[in-house]
């Protein structure tokens, strides 16, 4: 992949897992998974032709954006339920390339993925507030990517997944349609 084009997938750069959080830093996750559904409303009011901006060639429209993140992020909220109530569950990937083409994806109202964005984010909020730091030790197993996840590494991950496709969003509107 030339850079250009990598630099556009990622860019924030690429998830680099951590062995572990601190509390700091954990406290910090925490808050940016409780402010993303209001910093999505925030970037995406007012949006109506721009929601079919694409945030790089063949990437996904901003639309589409929105509507993986609410995806993404009901998958997240079931991982950590299954983490705290199973012993080392293995969790159930989705094919979520297949998904951004259904059409529920493929519409350009983003009104239902936002509510779901706001009911998942304050529901994981609450939990994730509610945890005890032996909790974020315990573990999945992500059986596509072949490695055990903490609840640490994966708060990690979901952190970076909100930063990352906000950035995909703000791309597409600074490149106003251009991969289009």
């Amino acid at each position: 992949m030339n850079t250009i084009k990598k630099d556009l997938r990622f860019p924030i750069g690429e998830f680099i897992k951590p062995t572990s959080l601190d509390l700091p830093t954990r406290s910090k996750y925490i808050e940016i998974i409780a402010d993303f559904h209001s910093k999505m409303v925030q970037i995406s009011s007012g949006l109506k032709e721009e929601l079919n901006w694409r945030y790089r060639p063949d990437g996904w429209t901003i639309a589409q954006v929105i509507h993986h993140c609410s995806d993404s992020h009901m998958n997240a909220l079931i991982r950590f339920k299954l983490t705290l109530t199973e012993d080392s569950p293995t969790i159930r990937p989705y094919f979520e390339d297949r998904w951004a083409e259904l059409a529920d994806t493929l519409e350009s109202n983003i009104e239902n993925p936002l509510e779901i964005i706001k009911g998942v984010h304050n529901r994981w909020t609450i939990l994730l507030n509610s945890m005890k730091n032996s909790d974020f030790e315990k573990h999945y197993v992500h059986p596509e990517l072949g490695e055990t996840y903490t609840l640490d590494q994966a708060l990690a991950n979901y952190e970076w997944h909100c930063r990352h496709h906000f950035a995909h969003i703000e791309q597409a509107l600074e490149h106003k349609g251009e991969f289009n």
